[in-house]
């Protein structure tokens, strides 16, 4: 089986590039990156010991059909998690957002159409389709997306949609990824507190904390995107994402890895947009999520960090 990754050399990418490599079933996995995010830790990854010859990298956008048809001739299976990314609130940068995450989408759809040799389209989407709001949002929710980068996903799903009843095209929504990978994004919120607490001993916090996100470790992410290669999963959309925490939740387990740690607010006046998913999603009738404790899922991200500061903030 020869599977496609399109950002394979991204923060989710990268590790389920080397996931996938270690698959004794995959003879190929071909990444398919602009770099635009300029990380390169896929390429001297060489701890994971993996089967070199089994990754192939192709440099390009989404948006040269050309070049995408060519790579799609003799592919089985495509992940597709090439996107512009933001914070889940984000509103900026409408244009590269419609390019990138709703015309880039519609290319490799169109492309997938006429090749007809792809079985099965993973498309990996984001739960800020939903948009925001105080109730817990399942899959049966009405999606309601409050910013740019939510609206371009969400008209990427729906070319990925119209596959539906011609192949297996399954919609990933995941919530908020965190833990550590090679290719870290530190404007995730866990992770970025994470960074904070370790090196400067203080956070900010936007709001007044009472905010809810959703939120998946990467590597219970990357385990399910896995698994969806060899599990029967009708076409379809599905939520991954494990627990919901407020802030200052995230605060509370935080200090404990640091008892010393300083906080301070910034306009503590504002109730900020949240998000509630149900962790009993429809994906874990197929796929279950192991069970792990958040605390351990902290430390553990913390001996990764290559040293301790000893400053304190002054």
């Amino acid at each position: 089986m020869k599977v496609l990754v399109t950002g394979g050399a991204g923060y989710v990418g990268t590790e389920l590039v080397l996931k996938l490599a270690k698959d004794p079933s995959i003879s190929k996995v071909v990444v398919f990156d602009n770099l635009s995010r300029e990380n390169y830790n896929l390429f001297i990854n060489s701890a994971q010991r993996i089967a070199k010859d089994k990754i192939q990298f192709e440099f390009g956008d989404l948006l040269d059909s050309r070049k995408i048809r060519k790579i799609l001739a003799d592919i089985d299976v495509v992940y597709h998690l090439a996107a512009r990314v933001s914070t889940p609130f984000a509103n900026a940068d409408s244009h590269l957002y419609e390019q990138v995450n709703h015309w880039g989408t519609a290319e490799l759809v169109y492309a997938i159409e006429e090749i007809k040799t792809v079985q099965k389209l993973i498309y990996v989407s984001s739960c800020s389709v939903y948009g925001s709001g105080k109730e817990l949002i399942d899959e049966n929710s009405v999606v309601n997306p409050k910013t740019i980068y939510g609206v371009s996903k969400m008209r990427g799903e729906e070319h990925v949609s119209r596959l539906g009843n011609k192949m297996n095209a399954v919609i990933i929504r995941l919530g908020n990824v965190y833990g550590y990978s090679s290719s870290m994004r530190f404007d995730a919120v866990i992770n970025k507190f994470m960074f904070e607490s370790h090196y400067k001993n203080r956070i900010s916090i936007h709001g007044n904390g009472r905010q809810s996100r959703s939120f998946i470790h990467v590597d219970k992410a990357v385990d399910s995107l896995v698994k969806i290669t060899s599990t029967d999963i009708p076409s379809g959309t599905y939520n991954l994402t494990e627990r919901n925490l407020e802030i200052y939740d995230l605060i509370d387990q935080v200090k404990d890895l640091y008892p010393t740690l300083e906080f301070i607010f910034i306009n503590q006046h504002l109730e900020l947009r949240e998000q509630k998913i149900n962790p009993e999603t429809k994906l874990l009738k197929y796929i279950p999520l192991q069970q792990t404790d958040f605390t351990a899922e902290l430390a553990a991200f913390r001996d990764h960090f290559t040293f301790q500061t000893t400053s304190v903030p002054a």
